[in-house]
């Protein structure tokens, strides 16, 4: 976009050395200006007086520069006007080309990120329109690293009643997303003595660097169709367990009730910890969501949960409820990492859970979710009746076995090639080997028509990959 410049600005990018010829020097550091980009097309050019007065140099050499440059094809003079860099100018040397249209990413079916296009963009731009004419000035001041009273009553009140958490906004701290609260979180447990975290495995990797960092080592610990191997967790030393109990990340695996209970007794009774990462509970099908395993023990279990899932991951909002001996800890960790958040965004937040507008899209995007994974099943079941998906009752995303013989990582590179976004099952393991090829398949950024076309052309790379023994058998 084309720009007034001032005397001053201008007086600044030019910088004439001091010496003879004024004029020969200020109409090469003009021709300069405009070759480099510094002055670009429509640029409009002080007046003639007010650069010679602050270059300190006579107005008729102003004058006789923009008249030498207009020839040139360098500048436009319009009557009336102010003088311009012209549009015809020589293209400048260095200049960035035009970046080529980017290519269609094709069919994106990653885990963990919801439909992008249904963002309920009128419902926060509702709400950001609330909170800044509600907050007051005492509001926009640094504020209390808990994050603002409104926002973790509202966020208090929402777990209480969607998630049966044992909570209040005393025991609420907000933070910026699932990573930032757990590189808030893991050196307060580290002050505390832990030095060993067990984790799930397969399991979420994005974790592992935020835990070594604090100092802590980590334990990953197997699973089967219940959950975590919670008998395992004496042997492994650990003194903090972080887990996906209401659907497990990546296999989708349901905690049990028992083993929820064990997890419970091994805290309670080694005054261990455990992280509960809530990422996706809401979208649940078979029935209400599961409660979260933080009610059962408040003073053991810390909730980690987000608005990633729900709305978007660009919604820097999330929030931990935790024992109260954690709190003062992590709001001073908060202050010295940002001084305590964005309180117009954490308003916001509130306004969207305080009106109803936030439970409204969330059981929109249910039934979103919910038709779209009978679609990806619809089409399994009709294009390739030997590949099953498991891990669907809740979230948007499952676990696609592969036939025997099919190594994943040649899937994978052959989908890439197919203009397909999938992610192996490998990608999600730390020290198991055994687990069979899979691919972790997301369907919560497609639409339904596009899913269908990702899944028979999937369908056909996994033949492919199998020599066509799947196009055979049906």
């Amino acid at each position: 976009m084309a720009q007034d410049w001032t005397t001053s600005d201008l007086a600044l990018v030019l910088a004439l050395p001091a010496g003879p010829r004024p004029g020969e020097r200020l109409q090469a550091a003009l021709r300069d200006a405009i070759r480099q980009d510094v002055l670009g097309d429509g640029d409009a050019l002080p007046a003639t007086r007010e650069l010679a007065a602050e270059l300190g140099v006579a107005r008729g050499t102003v004058v006789h520069v923009y008249e030498q440059l207009g020839a040139e094809g360098y500048l436009v003079a319009r009557a009336g006007g102010r003088t311009r860099v012209s549009s015809r100018a020589v293209p400048p040397r260095g200049r960035a080309q035009p970046r080529p249209a980017a290519a269609p990413r094709g069919a994106d079916l990653r885990p963990g990120v919801p439909d992008l296009r249904r963002f309920p963009a009128g419902d926060w731009a509702w709400a950001y329109a609330r909170a800044v004419r509600s907050a007051g000035s005492h509001d926009l001041d640094y504020g209390d690293g808990r994050g603002h009273p409104t926002a973790r009553e509202a966020v208090a009140g929402h777990l209480r009643r969607v998630r049966a958490a044992a909570t209040d906004a005393d025991h609420v701290v907000l933070c910026q997303g699932f990573a930032q609260g757990l590189a808030l979180l893991l050196p307060v447990l580290a002050a505390r003595g832990v030095r060993v975290l067990a984790v799930e495995d397969p399991g979420d990797r994005a974790v592992d660097d935020a835990v070594r960092a604090a100092g802590i080592e980590l334990a990953p610990l197997p699973l089967d169709a219940h959950g975590l191997r919670t008998e395992l967790l004496h042997e492994s030393g650990a003194h903090a367990v972080l887990v996906t109990p209401a659907h497990q990340s990546p296999t989708g695996v349901v905690l049990s009730a028992s083993r929820r209970l064990e997890l419970v007794e091994w805290a309670t009774r080694s005054a261990a910890w455990i992280i509960e990462d809530d990422y996706d509970s809401e979208f649940r099908y078979d029935r209400q969501p599961l409660g979260a395993l933080q009610g059962l023990a408040p003073d053991r279990v810390i909730l980690v949960g987000s608005a990633s899932k729900a709305h978007a991951p660009g919604v820097r909002i999330a929030w931990m409820a935790v024992p109260g001996e954690l709190v003062d800890d992590l709001a001073t960790r908060r202050i010295a990492a940002d001084r305590g958040g964005p309180v117009i965004d954490q308003l916001a937040f509130a306004a969207l859970l305080e009106s109803g507008r936030h439970d409204k899209h969330v059981r929109t995007m249910r039934g979103v979710y919910a038709a779209r994974r009978a679609i990806v099943l619809q089409t399994l079941a009709r294009v390739s009746p030997g590949l099953t998906m498991t891990g669907l009752v809740a979230g948007f995303h499952g676990v696609l076995r592969l036939p025997p013989g099919v190594p994943e990582d040649e899937v994978v590179a052959a989908a890439a090639d197919a203009s397909l976004r999938v992610t192996g099952l490998a990608a999600f393991t730390r020290h198991r080997r055994d687990l069979p090829p899979a691919l972790v398949l997301g369907f919560g950024d497609i639409d339904d028509e596009a899913v269908v076309e990702a899944i028979q052309r999937l369908a056909s790379v996994i033949a492919a990959a199998g020599g066509g023994v799947l196009s055979r058998e049906r």
